[in-house]
């Protein structure tokens, strides 16, 4: 009888979930998303989940598409040395610099009406360039040494060096200097906590995407809802809802419920738990599986006086079988990372040292670092101290949560009490990563473009504190002379062979310094309906949700 009734409500609730898609209108699409975002302002807080949404209401300058090339989208044209938009010039100080020219299209306008020009621009640089805003991409504004104003629609950068991705500026996204201006000039110290983006979200005129932002429910969704003002390609869905779900089980359950339509790729299920939903739903859904340049890895604080010693960091890599983690849960699918670079970039390091599983080597190097006194199984150095590390990741993420009890069990074996301590991702990523506050060491994934050089993420300069508001992503603290002299080098070489003889140097570094703990490189997930047409994965950094109008429910 239990069996019975077992099948029973089995077949109510599916039939359920295929009533609500049915009985919701086809030009509604409802996603669901792990994280909800500490800011919505677009150069405050590097997050996913932020970006995904953001990149629905507004459009960047120049950006990778789904083939790896870069194009323009709020630009007209793509500069170059060869069309004239790009040209070389020596800088006042007789640096080399390039001056490079951009058009900003010419129906772009702000969701209240406002035409975007480039007072927007002068202005987005103004905040950038501040070293008390906070931006996470400081460097971009700071190699700005001037921009020159032609029209309303037309400017020109001078950079101060020349780099060989000069016609890029991806990171520069551009601010509502009429909403903006008045708040930022108040207080710049202030202004990551006074931004409209946050205050008033739903204001219209933060926006000139194919969207805007109509509401706003903190830690639970966002709406989005027809821009009237965009001026590209009208989008086939009249209202988009992003629901934040950040238990990756409840996420599921609430795709098969009928809740959402859609996982997103990007902020969405883990590799196993995807391959692990289509063995049982691939009948219903379309599964998609793009390997990218998601590279999940754990940052170490390395001013903690024990994760200093590089002995205890190579130890702790040594102490954990990243290869049965990648076999048993992702079905070898995520290859383990040895180093920062993804094998599919063209400039990763094929000989890099590597870390193979071995827990007698852990051993000994923990016992050349004094960890040699074992109590009950936990080593202690010769003050008394236990061998302790603190682990932490986004809270209710299945996969990581479960990466983090195999690390746990692993580095119990070599002597290491490792303590798990997980926040939800809007904290993590907005207070305790930025502000460097992880005692331990962070579980989390570094998205990237193809040869992104990793000045905000390894350069010395680029370390939150206090003193630069707490801008930059090199949150391990790392400090290495030669890899910053590599990272301003490879910026500016435009010979190819050289610059990937300097790729492979850093990536030596990395490997031997190891800031960071390299798990593996992530495919992304998209679980879709089978009605979903035009969504084309991309690999990188730069969501899906970028070319959103050409997303369409089938006839």
């Amino acid at each position: 009888m239990r069996r019975c009734l077992a099948v029973l409500v089995i077949v109510l609730c599916s039939a359920l979930a295929q009533g609500t898609a049915w009985a919701r209108d086809r030009d509604e699409l409802v996603i669901g998303v792990t994280q909800f975002p500490s800011t919505f302002h677009p150069s405050i807080d590097a997050m996913m989940a932020k970006s995904y949404i953001l990149a629905t209401t507004r459009r960047p300058f120049t950006t990778y598409d789904a083939n790896w090339e870069l194009v323009c989208l709020l630009c007209t044209t793509l500069p170059s040395l060869e069309n004239g938009m790009a040209q070389l010039e020596t800088t006042p100080d007789g640096k080399q610099g390039i001056a490079v020219t951009y058009a900003i299209q010419p129906q772009a306008t702000w969701g209240d009406g406002t035409p975007v020009t480039t007072r927007d621009v002068l202005f987005t640089w103004e905040v950038g360039r501040h070293p008390e805003t906070g931006v996470s991409n400081l460097e971009l504004y700071r190699t700005i040494w001037k921009i020159e104003v032609k029209d309303d629609k037309t400017f020109t950068m001078h950079f101060d060096k020349l780099s060989f991705d000069y016609a890029g500026i991806n990171d520069f996204l551009l601010l509502p200097a009429h909403l903006e201006e008045s708040r930022f000039r108040a207080s710049p110290r202030d202004y990551r906590n006074r931004t409209m983006f946050d205050a008033e979200p739903t204001n219209k005129g933060l926006h000139f995407g194919p969207y805007t932002i109509t509401e706003v429910v903190a830690g639970s969704h966002v709406v989005l809802e027809l821009n009237p003002t965009w001026w590209g390609k009208k989008p086939f869905f009249r209202r988009i809802v992003v629901r934040a779900i950040e238990n990756t089980a409840a996420l599921e359950a609430n795709l098969l419920s009928g809740a959402i339509d859609m996982i997103a790729g990007e902020a969405g299920l883990a590799l196993d738990q995807a391959l692990a939903f289509e063995k049982r739903n691939g009948r219903d859904y379309r599964v998609l599986y793009k390997p990218s340049l998601v590279y999940e890895h754990m940052d170490v604080n390395l001013d903690n006086p024990v994760l200093a010693d590089v002995r205890v960091r190579q130890a702790l890599l040594y102490g954990l079988n990243r290869d049965a983690l990648s076999s048993r849960l992702f079905e070898g699918r995520q290859p383990v990372a040895h180093g920062f670079v993804n094998p599919l970039d063209w400039v990763h390091a094929k000989d890099l040292p590597t870390y193979p599983f071995d827990p007698d080597r852990a051993r000994a190097l923990l016992d050349e670092a004094g960890w040699t006194d074992i109590r009950r199984g936990i080593r202690h150095n010769a003050g008394g101290e236990p061998l302790t590390v603190e682990i932490m990741t986004t809270a209710g993420n299945r996969t990581r949560e479960l990466v983090e009890q195999v690390v746990q069990s692993d580095w119990r074996r070599i002597g290491v009490d490792a303590r798990i301590r997980n926040q939800p991702a809007r904290v993590l990523f907005g207070e305790t990563v930025t502000r460097r506050s992880f005692p331990g060491t962070v579980m989390f994934a570094w998205m990237s473009a193809p040869e992104n050089v990793p000045r905000t993420t390894l350069h010395s300069s680029h370390i939150p504190s206090p003193e630069n508001s707490f801008s930059g992503q090199n949150y391990t603290g790392f400090r290495n002379a030669e890899a910053d002299d590599l990272i301003e080098r490879m910026e500016t070489e435009l010979d190819r062979d050289r610059r990937f003889e300097m790729w492979q140097r850093l990536q030596h570094i990395y490997a031997d310094e190891l800031p960071a703990l390299p798990l593996y490189f992530r495919s992304d997930s998209y679980i879709l309906p089978k009605w979903l047409e035009g969504l084309e994965p991309t690999g990188h950094q730069y969501p899906t949700t970028l070319w959103v109008e050409n997303w369409r429910a089938a006839p």
